[in-house]
Formats: structure tokens, sequence, C-alpha cells
């Protein structure tokens, strides 16, 4: 791995990148806020100057190795990461304060350190919201847009944020591909933000909320989430999109292209639909202790579209919620949103797969000889993916496991640390205990925040990206220049 081209890439990503800063300029000229204006204006030209040196004598690589592909996307977190806390930390919060609520947004986790929401400006909260947005298929959708610019593969790095799971291309061409998120991307948060006021959400809330409900981020600038607002109307519309957000993106395409036979017949799609009625039901039952009424059906769907998308608004604290219905909304979190959505989590279609997986692996002890082929979308589904599949699901289950027990051992409780472990590397949001939806991560110590920083960061890498750039052949391979064996 050749450690220039991953810092010239990196920095031709981050260049460009100084510009997001304008828009929170402007709002904070617009209120007055001479302070944070400042703050934004010195966050952006510190974008430009690192993006502008780092990248200084790069020059365009002949070839593109899948190790730097990896690393190019895995740094470009981290360096956007600790940018975007330089507001935060200018702010007042204390620079590891900061690196959690910026790595929390861009990773569209939603954890918020946020205490006293009065303390801070709207800018503030705008640049939250946008951290998100790009967090979610925004950054996404620019490396695949810039990549091709620089003549380097842009495939390579789309394919490093992408689910190991089969699924449909929109286009073979990638820059088209990544035209056409931005496109459907962008007029889904329109239209959310204009029915949200339509609802009547002044624009200001509605387009924060439409930026994060898109990028299933779930950051909201009311220190009560969406139940601050106190406006039944408005959570009923954010459900459906909630629910988009965490849909395929590819599907999502195809049914507004007239190609709808292929959405109610996509697997993955219905078990997701499935999962979140059921869900709905149960716990609109639990919550009425009977038949359901409206009002319990609206608080259930709500809570279901939001953590099984994991956006993380929430419109009731369930952290006062019984045993049993909390129970509910954990599993939707365990569960996660569909593979190519903004979601986090482990993705629908890896627990189908494990589920087909170990269904054949039964079916062998009663016919050991028999050729059983697992397939999806009547296609079978090389060993390879299988592999990769339940390598990953694992590590997300041992990740949940080993997270939540380190922040226990550092002082959590059980309930608290557990759930924020799943909170974090599911990059879900909020928690359990005081980390709940109307709390807030701040109670955790400084050795709970880095680790969970580190946790948000490797989730949305799905964990085997960071993991691979450790291997020892990388380790071994790695060059400032000159030639590379292609790890």
């Amino acid at each position: 791995m050749r450690l220039a081209v991953v810092l010239g890439v990196v920095g031709q990503l981050v260049r460009p990148f100084a510009l997001v800063f304008l828009a929170p300029m402007l709002l904070a000229l617009h209120d007055g806020d001479l302070a944070l204006l400042a703050y934004f204006a010195l966050t952006g030209s510190i974008a430009l100057g690192f993006g502008s040196l780092a990248s200084l004598r790069f020059v365009r690589p002949k070839t593109f190795h899948r190790s730097e592909a990896l690393a190019v996307v895995a740094v470009t977190w981290l360096v956007i990461a600790l940018i975007g806390a330089i507001p935060y930390a200018l702010s007042g919060l204390s620079w590891i304060d900061a690196l959690f609520e910026s790595m929390s947004g861009l990773t569209a986790t939603g954890a918020t350190i946020f205490v006293d929401f009065d303390r801070f400006g709207r800018a503030i909260f705008l640049w939250r919201a946008m951290s998100q947005w790009f967090g979610g298929l925004g950054v996404i959708a620019l490396f695949v847009v810039v990549l091709p610019r620089l003549g380097i593969a842009g495939r390579q790095l789309f394919f490093a944020e992408a689910s190991a799971a089969p699924s449909d291309a929109i286009s073979p061409q990638i820059r088209d591909t990544a035209g056409r998120l931005w496109r459907l991307y962008g007029a889904l948060t329109l239209l959310v933000a204009s029915l949200l006021m339509l609802c009547g959400l002044e624009p200001y809330a509605a387009a924060l909320h439409a930026l994060t409900t898109m990028s299933a981020g779930g950051f909201s600038p009311n220190g009560q989430s969406i139940a601050g607002y106190q406006n039944h109307a408005a959570e009923w519309v954010l459900v459906p999109f909630m629910m988009i957000s965490g849909t395929s993106f590819t599907l999502l395409y195809r049914a507004l292209t007239g190609r709808l036979r292929g959405a109610p017949g996509d697997a993955e799609f219905r078990a997701y639909a499935m999962i979140a009625c059921g869900s709905t039901m149960l716990l609109a039952v639990i919550l009425a202790g009977g038949a359901p009424t409206l009002d319990t059906l609206r608080l259930a769907a709500f809570q279901v579209a939001s953590l099984g998308s994991s956006t993380g608004y929430a419109s009731a604290d369930y952290n006062l919620w019984s045993d049993s219905a909390r129970a509910v909304l954990i599993l939707v979190m365990v569960v996660g949103g569909c593979a190519g959505s903004a979601a986090g989590g482990p993705k629908v279609i890896r627990l189908l797969l494990v589920g087909k997986h170990v269904q054949r692996e039964i079916t062998r002890v009663l016919h050991p000889r028999a050729v059983l082929a697992l397939r999806y979308k009547k296609q079978p589904v090389p060993d390879e993916i299988v592999r990769a599949v339940i390598t990953l699901v694992t590590l997300y289950i041992g990740g949940y496991l080993l997270l939540g027990l380190c922040l226990v051992l550092l002082g959590s409780d059980l309930v608290t640390g557990f759930s924020a472990a799943l909170a974090t590397l599911g990059n879900i949001g909020p928690a359990l205990g005081y980390a709940g939806p109307m709390g807030s991560f701040a109670g955790f110590g400084v050795a709970s925040k880095i680790l969970m920083v580190i946790a948000m960061w490797v989730g949305r890498l799905e964990i085997v990206a960071v993991l691979a750039l450790l291997h020892p052949d990388v380790m071994r391979n790695l060059r400032w220049r000159g030639a590379s064996t292609g790890r």
C-alpha cells in the first residue's frame, strides 16, 4: 500500500469538503453570531489547507489497489471527523466530546453528547444535520463522483463501503450511478422538508429534520427529539420516510422508475417490511395492554421505524417503558435496515443469508450427501460470499458483546453499557439508561467515549474494512511511494 497515494486521494476529497462550511457560515451571519461565523470560517480554511497540502504532489496512479481504496475510505472518515469537531470544540466542548459529536454525525449514528441545547447557536445544529446528511449516502456518492475525475477506479472505493451481500447495480457506469443516487437522495430530502412544513414545523426545523431523516441520522435541534414538538402529523410523515431511509436505494430507484415488480418480490425488502409491521403490532399491543389504539400504534410505528432504520428519533421516552416493550425495540435495533441504504447494523440481507446457511447445514445433518446450493433471488450464492456474510455478522455480535463488556468494566451499568455498544457499533443512536432517547452520552467517562468513537467509525465501515487494513500482509507492504505488490 502506497501511503503517498492514499494521502493524496484523501486530500483531493477533503479539499472540496471545505465548501460545506459555507452554509453554517451564512446562517451564523444571518443570526448575527459572529463567533460561530469565525469558527466555521476557520474550520473551512483548515479543511482547504489540509486538502491542498495533502494533495500538493499528488500524481494519478496507473493502478489503485484494494487496500489503498479501503485506506482512503477509512482515513477520509477520520480526517473529516477531526475537522468537523473543530466548531464543537471552539463552542466549548472538550476535544473528546467534540470528536464524539462529530463522528456521531458523520457516521449517521445520532448519539449525542449535548446536554444543554440552548447553549449552542443555530449554525451548530445546521452543521450537525448537514454532517449526517453527507454521512448517509452523500459521502458515498461524493467518493464515486470525485474519483473518476482523478483517473482512479471509483468502483473500488464504492465497494469499500458497499455491502458484501448480493445486490443489483443501478447502472454499469459508476458516475451515472452516483448522479442518480444524489438526485434521488436530494429529491426525497426536499419532499420530507416540504411535508414537515405543511405539518406546521418552521422551515429551519423542517429542513434539519429532513436532512437527518433521509440520512438515517436522527440528530434533532430539540433536546427532546421529535417528542419536543408535540406534532403528531409530523410523526406520521416521518414514519414512512424513516423506513425508506433504511431501504435499499437501488430498490427505490427501480420502484420510482416504474419497475415495481421487483420491489414487493425482493426477499430482503419483504423481510424488512414484515419485521417492521410485526414489531409495530406487537409493541402496540404491549403498550395498550390489549387491543391497540391509534395513539399506541403511532408510538409503536414511530419507534420501530426509527430504531429499525437506525435513525434514532424518539417521539416518547421509551426508556421508561416496560422491559417487554424495550425488548421489542432491541430486536429491531439488532436487525438494522437493508443493504444499500443509509441504515446501520448488520443489515437484513446478511441475517437472511445466515438463516439460509443454518437451514442448509441442518438439512445436511439429515442428508449428508445432498448437494444443497444456497440461493438468493433464484441465483446461487457463492460460498465466498456466504463466508464473508457469516464473518461480518459474527464480528458485529462479537463486537457488541466486547464493547458492552468494556463499557460496563469502565463504570457503566449493565443496561446502559450494552445498549450503548449496540447503539454506537450499529450506528443507531440513542441507547437505554442515562444514554436513552431523552438523555445524553455525556455521562460516560473519557475512555468509554474514545471506545465508542472508534466503534462508530468501525461500524460505519462495516468492521471488516478496518480489520483488513490491520492485516499483516498490508502492514508488511506499506510504502511511501514506489512499487506495491497490489495488497
